[in-house]
């Protein structure tokens, strides 16, 4: 395997260790996992997007900084996505965005972060504090 391959591996087995600590009923941001594992969102999206079947990873509590659902390749959203927000308690504004002030993670256990060797995420993901200010 090459260096490049074997980092790319590295990096999405690590986003999908983060997302993994998502709890049912709140929602991050490609911004706050990217935060942690140190890398962009779009990589998220794209480990997210690849995500071997069979994985338990709960994909459908990221999204985006606007508290949507992003399009996929397709252009559209993933209804599947929503639907099992939905059930885990996730409330839909009549526009499609979820609250992330109300629904937003906070990030895993700081111990943990530590353990795994990544880093402390921000307080609140950069993009909605600035919107929100």
């Amino acid at each position: 395997m090459s260096s490049a391959t074997e980092s790319f591996s590295v990096r999405h087995q690590a986003i999908y260790e983060v997302v993994k600590t998502i709890p049912a009923g709140v929602v991050a941001t490609y911004g706050q996992v990217a935060a942690i594992v140190g890398c962009g969102p779009r990589l998220v999206g794209y480990a997210l997007a690849s995500l071997p079947t069979g994985m338990d990873v709960p994909w459908q509590r990221v999204i985006n900084s606007q508290g949507k659902i992003s399009a996929r390749s397709y252009g559209a959203a993933d209804p599947r996505q929503r639907q099992a927000l939905i059930r885990e308690g996730i409330v839909f504004s009549r526009n499609g965005t979820v609250d992330l002030t109300r629904f937003g993670w906070d990030g895993p256990d700081w111990d943990w972060l530590y353990e795994k060797g990544l880093q402390p995420p921000p307080l609140r993901d950069p993009e909605v504090s600035s919107r929100s200010s």
